[in-house]
This record gives C-alpha cells, structure tokens and sequence, in this order.
C-alpha cells in the first residue's frame, strides 16, 4: 500500500542512484513548487521533476504567483504556482496537414492530437511492440480533453515540429485519455507522487520497453523559464541517458516495478480492527477535521481549494452519530461559501472543478460531471437535515445544468466542459474563463435592454442594476485580484461571488427577499441567454459509466427531497438507469463498459469501440452500483436492485484479491497492464474500495446474505493500517461506522397505494445514512429479495404498518404517518443550537 512509508523512499534512493548520476548540461534550475503532503496522497503540482533523472538544483525551491503549473491532482498542502500564455513561445506550428492514428479512436482529448506532427499510439500492442523492436523509450502523455494545461503543452510542444522531430527520432510516444484509461493513469501517476511527492496532468512519464517508469514530470515549458528545463532539453537529456546507461534503467526500471506492485497489493502491517475501534477512528478524524477547517471561508486548508465532497458527506454521517453542532457547521457553512463562491455558476448552475483562492472566488473553470453529481448529493442532505431551501436551490442549479448542457438525448450525461474557450467567434486562442467573466458595461447593457422583464417589480432600472452589481460583488474595474490572475485574461472582469447575503442586501436595498429573488433571477436568466450566444467551452462527449453512476446517485437523492419537482428528478433518474442497462453494459458477456461516445446535447447518435471495448474498472462497478442502491430507495423497483446483486457478484470475480483481501482497480490479466492497484486514499472521487464497502453492507441487509457482511470485513481489515484513516479515507469511514454501529431498516408493509406511498415519501426525505427501505406488500409475498422481512413483518389493523429497527432491534410499529415523521425528526433532523 502507498502508505508504506519504506519501499517509497527505496524507490526514490534506487533511481537517485541509478539514473540521476549526471547533471544535465544546462543552467541552474529552481523547482517551482513545495508539497507538505506526503507522497501517499494525491496532491497539488507544479512542475514536478524535482527527483528525476535530469538532478536539476531542485533544491532551490522558488514560488511564484497563484495559478496551476498542471490540471492537479486533489490538494491539502499549499501551493504557489503560475501561469503562462496559452500559446507557444515561437517556434514552427504544426498545422491539419499531419494526421496521426489518433485520427481512429473515439476519445475527445485523442482527437484534439490527432493532427500533431508527433507520431502518436493510443495505448496498445502495436505501441509496445515496436518500442520493444526498435529498443526505444515510450514517452507516455497522459491527461484529460478539458484540461487546461493539456491544452498549453500541446500548443508549445506537441504542435512545434522541432519538438516532434525529438520525439519522434528518440521515443515512441503514447497519448492516453485519463477518462477513458484511468487504469493507465492511476499506475503511473502514483510512480510520479512516489518519486516527486505531487502530481497532475499533463503527466509526462519515461518508460522502458518492458513499460517500467524510469522518471516523470508534469509541464515542461518550450524554453528554459521560471527556473525550469524546457521539454526539448529533458528529451534530449533522457534520450542521452538511455543511450549510455540502457542496461542500468533496464535493471531500474525492473526493481521499481517489483517495489510498486509490493507497496500496492499487500498490507504493510498486520494492523487490524478491533471491536469498538470505529469510534476511536471516528474521534480522531473529527479532531484533524476541526484542526484544518477554515473558519473564516470553509473548506480545508488553503488555497487552491476543492469541494472534497467525500469529507463533506462523512462529516453529515458523522453529526448523525455524535450530534456534535461544530461538525455539523463544518458542513453546512463550506456547502454555504461554495455556494456564495465564484466556484459556483451563479448564472445558470453547476460548479467549477476547485477555486484557485482560499475564498472560493476564482475557480478553475472546468465542469466535471462527478463533481455534480457529489454536490448534488451534498447539497440535497444537506437539505434533508436543514429544510433550508438554498441547499435545495443550489441543488437544483446543478440539474438544471445537467440536464441542458451535459446530457445526451439518450439519457446519460457527458464527461464535462473545458476551462477555455474563445472570448469572440473571431479570436483564434482560447481563454481560460473567457464564457463565464463579465465586464461591469456588459451587466449593464443587459439589464439595460431588457428592461421590460422588471416591469412587476416597480423598481427604477439603475437600482436593479444596483441591487445586482452589489450582491454579486460586481465592479466598474472588475473584481478579480491580479495575484489569481498574472496574466491579465480577466482584467477588468467579474466573476459573480456572494460575499455579504440575501438578508445584508435586502437591508441596504429595503427589499424583501421575494423582491430580491426576482431581481437576481430575471438578471441571471437575461445573462445566460447573452452567454449562450458567446463560444462554448468545449465539451466532452464521452459518457463514462462511473461518473454516471455519481449522478445516479446525485438525481435519487434529489427525488428523494420531494417537492415539486420530484416527479422530474424522479423521471431523469430513471432515464439514466435505463440508459445505462442499454449502452453501459455487455449484456452477452456480463460486464459494464467503461464509456460510450455520443456528439452532442442535441444529437442522439452514440458510438462505442468496437474492435477493443475498454471494459469497466472497479470504479465503474462500485459507483453504479452504489447509484443502483441509492435509485432503488426512490423507486423500490425491484429490477434495480437485482441488478445491483448481480453486478456486485461480477465485481467480486474479477476484482477480488483473494489473498489479501480488497478490490483490485482492474481486472486480472489485463494486457500491458504492469500492476494491479488498491487505492487508499478518496480524493476528488472517493475510491472504489470506499463505496464499495458500503455497498456491501447494504446488500448483506437488503438480500440477508452474509457472505456480502464477510467480504466487506475483509476489505476493511486490508485498509486498517491506513493512517489517519477517517482523515485520508472518509467514505470507508462511514462504512466502518455502518459495519460497526449497524443499519437502519425500514420496512414499509401495505399495498400499492397512496397511503403506503405516503409512508415511503416520509422515510425518504430524512438523510439517513444507514437506512434501506424495503417495501412489503402482502399481496405479492415473492416479490420481496429478503424473505425474512417478508415474514416478520405484517399489517396491523389491515393498515400500511412501518417498522423501523436499528441493527436488527426494533420498534414499536408505526400505522399514523404524523407519528413516523415526528419520530424520524427527533433523531434524524438538525437539533437547534
């Protein structure tokens, strides 16, 4: 595991002694970034070749500015970072008469290099066996098609035909999609965190014919800058050393790979679970929570800073237990400055990915789908426990989104929309931001020209432009500070932000709050039609089955609010469900797809690949199924639920480590595949061992099946040398929580019928972390999958009976509805304080 502290400074000695023999030729270098984190965490990075095997002064550390040097991994440590311009710093531009073999494949981000004077593979046999022939390095470029700095090196390096002519002379160079590969990408990123302490993307990492990563990087500049090595001369330099000590990196290169596939696959302690220890496990994660939240703006840390729903929703499941308020409010108060930040799409809806800032103001601007679908889950419990209507508002917003500019015709939802794009139709480079930042003339003139949609409001035009220019922070000169902005792309730009309230704002304007909601929503919506006038962002049109499986979850929980828009969540929950059972899975050979590949928001062809299916990874499985579980309790389908058993027993073959227990990221044999990973750590996504350890609890309960309650111990006890463990894996907290303190089974008796409904409704708005729901209806006694429930558990009074039982202790039934809702209140709800 990566926590094994030995074998990573092993590996770093090994290749410092090894291949870092010589200083390159070239001029004294300064890293430009300082990680606090250690390496078993995925963390900020810089420019990271700081270890590697170019022995640059990387001791000199040197810290500029506040801007990415890559698209990075999730952070706890604080960064300086910079950025430069979007385009190359001279050199001769390639232009589409190359084409490469990228030109085949399905990827987005494969295809925005198809046309690269490099000659590029995709990640397959042919690739590795010509490196092998030919006795050349792999260059393996990994990223992601809305990643900004992906795009920054493509355009100063991969298009420069100097560069390429390099490249292609010394290496054989692989293009990965770390979407579509993330296999690929996890193995060689956690040899990158191991040898630099950081990582992100673009991932730039050297590897033998045999596929051993010998040294690695992220961005690299097209000239020597900031302190830094151009990517030419680390080409060079690496093509030099591979040519004068092959045999030494072969040697290297073997016992790296060897050290990698010991510290992933094995405990390395004997460390296990006693009982009573969640509590103790729970108590120390509290405490670290509590030490590094931020008071003043939420979140953890500082800057940059991302939602890291994972610990967010922990801490929900953690106020459920403890009933600690400052826990609580660690929660409620980070879900309320995300929602007032410039993170958060004030026009029209959905989050950015993180903010660069502390204050959740300037954010990277691209939109992932994972982090809707996380949020939206956040956001509706946070609901649940509140009945505060902004979560619910904030909710909404993201399926709005969701369901206008990331989903297919079909019913899936695409990978998400890139940070840049072009500030006019005409410009020829892309802006990172350029969609979403507004001049002070432009807010203006759009109020200005619309002023018939404020007529009901009875309020002079120079005041509603008031009232908006002042709840969102917007300025004459902009609001953004040059230090998150060195370049000057959004100089006298606004980027919406909330930094007082409705009520602060309704004070100085001497409105009501239904007044201020119609000014902010008539401004936003005449904004968002000006903004869809503007060049969009590209979008990514690959439909990845786990992020699906986020959203899954995110729309049954929405549903699960009630409302009136219940039956619309309800009705795009079931889409999705139905789409993914169609398009997401090999119904002939019983396994789920990684991804399918569709065009757009209005066209419904969908393609797939077709020689080589890239099937799906543990994560696929684990957050489908976790989305199936969380989509049963909205619908009670029972289809739904069989099918969460029957991919949780397809899992099981092909992911399963049956000598150590816990799930393999990848299936067994899989071809080029050097190392079967664990990951122990929840990120920006949770890990699949995390959900996946829910998932088995829940279905131990659902269907009585002890062997599911066995195999999540199992997994379980294989993280328990994990450390801090509630701090670093959150989600397999709350499924240590639920293992250790039990469940909270719902059993609905009646028939189909509005009573029962009503029942159901009531059990579902709670946030109960632990809760399944089953229905039993007398009518139908083999249609429900626990048998045991079904003959415990009967009518009273021939009227629709709840039972509500805590780790199988149960009590009193409940047949009048008010009674059920007043009890689930006292024990599930906010407590005032």
């Amino acid at each position: 595991m990566l926590n094994n502290i030995t074998y990573l400074n092993w590996i770093r000695k090994f290749i410092a002694k090894t291949v870092s023999k010589q200083p390159a030729a070239t001029a004294k270098c300064k890293h430009l970034f300082s990680s606090t984190a250690t390496p078993s965490r995925q963390t900020s990075c810089g420019n990271t070749v700081k270890r590697s095997i170019l022995e640059f002064d990387y001791n000199s550390y040197y810290s500029v500015s506040t801007r990415k040097m890559s698209d990075n991994t999730q952070s706890n440590s604080k960064a300086d970072t910079v950025l430069p311009s979007t385009l190359a710093d001279g050199g001769t531009k390639a232009t589409t008469s190359h084409t490469n073999r990228l030109i085949n494949e399905k990827s987005p981000y494969l295809l925005q290099h198809a046309h690269n004077p490099v000659d590029w593979y995709p990640w397959c046999d042919e690739a590795i066996k010509r490196a092998r022939e030919e006795n050349k390095l792999i260059f393996l470029s990994v990223g992601y098609s809305t990643c900004h700095w992906c795009h920054v090196m493509e355009h100063e390096s991969f298009e420069n035909e100097a560069v390429a002519a390099i490249m292609n002379k010394n290496f054989i160079n692989i293009k990965v999609d770390r979407e579509e590969r993330p296999d690929i990408d996890k193995i060689y990123m956690q040899f990158v965190l191991m040898l630099n302490g950081s990582g992100g993307w673009p991932m730039s990492v050297w590897l033998t014919p045999d596929l051993a990563p010998i040294t690695a990087g992220t961005y690299f500049p097209p000239h020597d800058r900031w302190g830094m090595p151009s990517f030419s001369t680390v080409l060079k330099t690496i093509a030099s050393k591979w040519q004068s000590n092959q045999d030494e990196l072969k040697v290297t290169g073997k016992h790296v790979i060897a050290a990698i596939q010991k510290s992933l696959s094995e405990k390395s302690t004997t460390a296990v679970f006693e009982p009573g220890s969640a509590d103790a496990k729970l108590q120390e994660s509290l405490r670290i929570f509590k030490r590094r939240y931020d008071q003043q703006h939420g979140g953890f840390g500082t800057q940059p800073k991302f939602p890291e729903v994972s610990r967010l929703k922990f801490l929900l499941h953690a106020y459920i237990i403890t009933k600690d308020a400052d826990v609580l409010d660690m929660v409620l108060q980070t879900l309320q400055h995300i929602g007032h930040g410039g993170i958060h799409d004030h026009v029209f809806g959905g989050f950015a990915r993180y903010s660069v800032d502390r204050v959740w103001h300037v954010p990277h601007f691209e939109k992932m789908l994972y982090d809707q679908g996380q949020l939206m889950t956040a956001y509706a419990s946070a609901y649940k426990l509140t009945n505060d209507k902004i979560y619910m508002r904030y909710a909404d917003g993201i399926f709005r989104y969701l369901m206008k500019d990331l989903r297919h015709p079909g019913g899936g939802f695409f990978a998400g929309e890139d940070a840049d794009s072009l500030p006019t139709a005409d410009a020829r480079a892309k802006v990172e931001g350029a969609f979403y930042a507004w001049t002070w003339a432009e807010v203006k003139a759009a109020v200005d020209a619309n002023a018939t949609l404020y007529e009901e409001l009875k309020l002079d035009m120079e005041r509603i432009f008031e009232i908006y220019t002042f709840h969102y922070d917007l300025r004459a000169t902009g609001n953004v500070e040059p230090k998150s902005d060195p370049h000057g792309h959004l100089t006298a730009k606004n980027i919406h932000i909330v930094r007082g309230s409705v009520a602060e704002t309704c004070d100085k304007f001497g409105l009501t709050e239904e007044q201020l909601q119609r000014v902010l929503y008539i401004t936003n919506e005449v904004l968002h039609k000006i903004r869809d006038q503007r060049p969009r962002p590209h979008l990514d049109t690959k439909i990845i089955c786990a992020w699906n499986g986020l959203v899954l979850s995110g729309l049954a929980q929405l549903a699960n609010c009630g409302g009136e828009k219940r039956d619309e969540y309800a009705k795009a929950a079931e889409d999705l469900y139905k789409f993914m059972h169609k398009h997401l899975y090999d119904n002939e050979r019983k396994v789920l797809l990684r991804s399918c590949y569709g065009r757009g928001t209005g066209d419904a062809t969908l393609e797939s690949i077709a020689t080589t299916p890239i099937d799906g990874f543990l994560d696929d499985y684990a957050f489908l199924i976790r989305g199936l579980l969380d989509y049963y309790k909205t619908s009670l389908d029972g289809s739904v639920l069989k099918w969460a058993r029957e991919l949780q027993e397809i899992q099981d073959v092909r992911f399963w480590d049956n000598t150590h227990g816990a799930y393999f990221y990848s299936e067994e044999n899989s071809p080029n595949v050097i190392v079967r990973l664990k990951e122990d750590h929840d990120g920006a996504e949770p890990c699949g061992n995390s959900i996946a350890a829910r998932n088995l609890i829940l279905l131990s309960h659902y269907l009585d099946e002890k062997s599911f309650r066995q195999r999540a111990s199992k997994l379980l006890e294989f993280f328990a040398d994990v450390n801090p463990f509630g701090y670093t894996l959150p989600a397999m907290m709350s499924a240590l929580l639920l293992h250790e303190n039990g469940l909270d089974l719902v059993a609905v008796v009646g028939p189909d019928s509005n009573d029962t409904r009503r029942f159901v409704e009531i059990c579902q708005k709670f946030y109960i972390p632990g809760m399944i729901i089953l229905h039993v209806d007398p009518q139908y006694p083999d249609d429900t999958y626990n048998q045991r429930v079904q003959q415990k558990f009967k009518m009273i009074n021939g009227k629709t009976t709840v039972y509500i039982c805590h780790d199988r202790v149960c009590q009193l039934p409940f047949t009048d509805p008010e009674q059920l809702e007043q009890n689930l209140k006292e024990n599930f709800f906010k407590n005032e304080h």
